[in-house]
């Protein structure tokens, strides 16, 4: 959590006046924030990477969309992943004229405790200075740095299913950016928060969450789905969604991105106004540990033992802070070629389902398996709902899953520390019927009611 700190100390330091840049009165300094936009930092290696040429003095204009609005936005750069210190030496924030353009509108410099520049220390993450901007929920904004050089190991987020440019030289107001290169990832930005804001969902997972298939730019991830569904109520249109998916990311080791015991402090606890965290994963623990050869009965019994105490640590944490933690059941992956799991496989999928289900671990649940599965075949995905490879939803799909979890869940959207202490009563102020998902025809209807259990886990 040094890092985290880091950035706490410098983001509370910010109070210098920069004419056109922030607005440094002490109530927008108290003002309350929330996370509207975030992604889970990992190291950007390999093709995920950018190439040495040009991660030499350019500019990066990454491309966002935010969740809930506000008038006052601020940004949190990061080098988590970093060996070395990472300079920022011109930064922009404006309105995006549409996904997948490096077009902007306007805009404001962004600054750093007054200063055009700042140096992120290796493992640690800044604040911009608030700037005052008017961004309406779901607008789409532009973040552009002119970073002069990054060296050692990148810090990003590989699956960002957005279309960021890269351009040598400083052009972080180029109002169009010609000629600037196009990839498919993130990097350095950690998040973008506004002010006056209700509260934050971060959902976190695997391939599932980070939208594994949607094609860049369209924004059809199940947060997504989620997000658009609670701007779509007045009520629930302050609330932020941060969607903290890793692909091939596991509940208990390492792989493609920090372990989800490992992460869940910086990704989740650490976000600024995280209320809820939906969490949704351990198909790839349960895939790996059968992908090259087969496991013996205990491993099988060790695993589900393993990430179902997982599961419970994480709730602790979160609710030691304040916060809610809302499970979602593991989806059907019989079928999938890479992992190819058999009948001990899908036991331990339904062991652990019933311990999302029945244990009284989490808050409340989100049952994606009823949602996502055959009828006909339980264990696998609805032909409608699969994407071809049996394992990752189609679009389809991930609107269904998004329309699977109940915004009644979100009534209370008071800050986590209006709730810490009152974690005994949760459950029995939120009794939630499971109801019986609609009869799946070859074209199934999307799914627009809560598939809710008690308190459990995901």
């Amino acid at each position: 959590m040094i890092g985290w700190r880091a950035a706490l100390l410098l983001g509370s330091v910010a109070t210098a006046s920069v004419a056109g840049a922030r607005d440094a009165s002490p109530q927008h300094d108290r003002a309350h924030w929330i996370a509207s936009w975030g992604s889970a930092q990992m190291v950007a290696d390999g093709d995920n990477a950018l190439p040495p040429e040009r991660a030499t003095s350019l500019t990066l204009r990454q491309v966002v969309r935010l969740s809930a609005g506000g008038d006052h936005v601020r940004v949190r750069l990061s080098n988590a992943h970093g060996s070395a210190p990472l300079r920022i030496q011109a930064a922009h924030l404006a309105l995006s004229a549409a996904p997948g353009s490096a077009r902007i509108t306007g805009g404001k410099r962004l600054t750093f405790a007054g200063a055009a520049a700042a140096v992120i220390p290796p493992g640690a993450e800044i604040y911009s200075d608030p700037v005052a901007l008017m961004v309406a929920p779901g607008a789409d904004v532009a973040v552009s740095l002119f970073l002069p050089a990054i060296d050692g190991p990148q810090t990003g987020h590989p699956g960002a299913r957005a279309t960021s440019f890269t351009l040598p030289g400083n052009h972080v107001a180029d109002p169009v950016m010609a000629g600037a290169a196009r990839a498919t990832h993130w990097y350095v930005l950690s998040d973008v928060e506004v002010a006056r804001g209700a509260a934050t969902i971060v959902a976190i997972g695997d391939s599932i969450t980070d939208g594994y298939g949607v094609a860049p730019d369209r924004n059809m991830r199940w947060p997504d789905i989620l997000a658009e569904r609670l701007r779509a109520r007045p009520s629930s249109r302050g609330i932020g969604v941060v969607n903290s998916g890793i692909g091939g990311n596991r509940v208990l080791l390492d792989g493609l991105g920090p372990n989800l015991l490992a992460r869940f402090d910086r990704d989740v606890v650490a976000r600024t106004g995280v209320r809820w965290a939906i969490v949704l994963e351990g198909i790839n623990d349960l895939g790996v540990l059968t992908r090259d050869a087969p496991a013996t009965s205990e491993q099988h019994a060790a695993i589900v033992a393993q990430v179902t105490a997982a599961y419970a640590q994480v709730v602790q944490r979160a609710h030691a802070h304040g916060m809610e933690v809302i499970g979602g059941t593991l989806m059907p992956f019989v079928g999938n070629d890479y992992y190819h799991p058999g009948a001990a496989t899908e036991a331990d999928r339904q062991a652990i389902n019933r311990f999302i289900r029945r244990s009284g671990t989490f808050d409340a649940v989100v049952d994606f398996d009823r949602v996502m599965r055959d009828p006909a075949r339980p264990d696998r995905l609805a032909p409608a709902y699969d994407s071809g490879d049996h394992l990752h939803p189609s679009e389809a799909g991930y609107r269904a899953m998004g329309e699977a979890v109940s915004l009644t869940l979100f009534d209370d959207a008071r800050p986590a520390r209006a709730v810490r202490g009152r974690r005994g009563r949760i459950a029995a102020e939120r009794r939630v019927t499971a109801a019986t998902p609609p009869r799946r025809s070859a074209a199934p209807s999307p799914i627009r009611s809560l598939i809710l259990a008690t308190p459990i886990d995901r």
